[in-house]
């Protein structure tokens, strides 16, 4: 595993970002752990997540994009951090956008904040995680109705690795329906290894038990 695949871990660990317990996800599936990025609440956390984003966007994709789509609210200063490090540490200036979920009925009463894209232009998504892979369709419900528009692919934190509700791989189903790549920094396979039984500053975040309730899950909704 590469090495910043590591330190990205560790940083969702130690920044309480990678949560474990009982929670309902937006699919309504019963997780024993939970990824929120919407947890980075401080400059220096959301600057070190667009690092790693940076990282695996030019990994994945080099300069092949001109837009980078952040779907609200998460989306927001993904879009955001990933650009400014991407123009700083790879000499890669970019674009960026986000929708708004409420629309003005006054002034600027465009659907996206920042770059309006034009047709032709090639817009990359960046989000979180995948799950189902419901959340991604939404993205592709609100961007469709920009004429013209391209798409590069998907970047997200976490490959979930999990299927559909009609039991398809989430990730390939929506890399076949649309006809773009969906790269990611880790999996959630990654993360059980590099965890499990590893101590990090004194603590243990992946037990035993923790990682026999993750693979359950994975058993269940697991591809």
């Amino acid at each position: 595993m590469e090495k910043y695949k590591q330190e990205f871990i560790t940083f969702l660990a130690t920044s309480n970002a990678l949560q474990f317990g009982d929670f309902t996800l937006k699919s309504g599936r019963q997780s024993p752990y939970f990824i929120n990025t919407g947890l980075f609440d401080t400059g220096e956390q959301i600057a070190k997540l667009g690092e790693f984003y940076a990282q695996a966007i030019n990994d994945g994709f080099g300069k092949d994009f001109d837009i980078i789509y952040g779907p609200a609210y998460k989306g927001v200063p993904l879009c955001v951090t990933a650009a400014v490090t991407l123009s700083q540490k790879f000499n890669i200036n970019k674009y960026y956008t986000f929708n708004r979920k409420e629309i003005k009925d006054h002034a600027d009463k465009k659907l996206l904040v920042g770059h309006t894209p034009q047709a032709g232009e090639r817009i990359l998504i960046i989000d979180d995680v995948i799950t189902d892979g419901g959340a991604l369709i939404e993205s592709m419900d609100i961007l469709k109705s920009i004429t013209g528009l391209k798409y590069a692919g998907v970047i997200l934190s976490v490959n979930r690795q999990e299927k559909t509700k009609d039991e398809k791989n989430a990730i390939a189903s929506f890399e076949k329906e649309y006809n773009m790549p969906i790269r990611f920094i880790v999996t959630v396979s990654e993360i059980i290894t590099f965890l499990h039984n590893r101590k990090i500053n004194g603590q243990t975040y992946i037990t035993d038990e923790i990682k026999n309730k993750m693979e359950e899950y994975l058993k269940t909704y697991g591809v």
